[in-house]
């Protein structure tokens, strides 16, 4: 059995690092390493809507790639799939925003841990 894990963040900006940190893990291969090259095939930005119990409520584009609509649904399917979440102990449900820098090869950096950018 999966152990809980929880989060003692007290805002969205604080628990972002948490969220970022547990989809790491989950998608350890698709991490891109290092800096990333000045052109990305896609640059989106997601706000994360997650319950009291560490599940996905909602997704909400705040600019999403049109562009490129299969790494739209790439992304959304990674963070579905990735819940459950750290459980937010200090509040009752939390809305978290990050960027997603998205390589042409299918890596991916998200904005709170990236290594940066050439």
């Amino acid at each position: 059995m999966e152990e809980k894990a929880f989060s003692l963040a007290r805002s969205g900006k604080e628990y972002r690092k948490d969220a970022a940190v547990h989809l790491y893990k989950l998608q350890s291969q698709r991490i891109y390493k290092g800096r990333l090259p000045p052109m990305l095939e896609a640059v989106g930005v997601l706000d994360v809507e997650i319950d009291q119990t560490g599940w996905v409520k909602t997704l909400k584009w705040q600019r999403a790639p049109h562009h490129v609509p299969r790494v739209m649904a790439e992304i959304e399917h990674m963070v579905k799939t990735a819940a459950p979440y750290p459980i937010p102990k200090n509040m009752r449900q939390v809305t978290y925003t990050d960027v997603w820098l998205w390589h042409k090869s299918g890596q991916f950096q998200l904005d709170t841990l990236t290594e940066g950018q050439d």
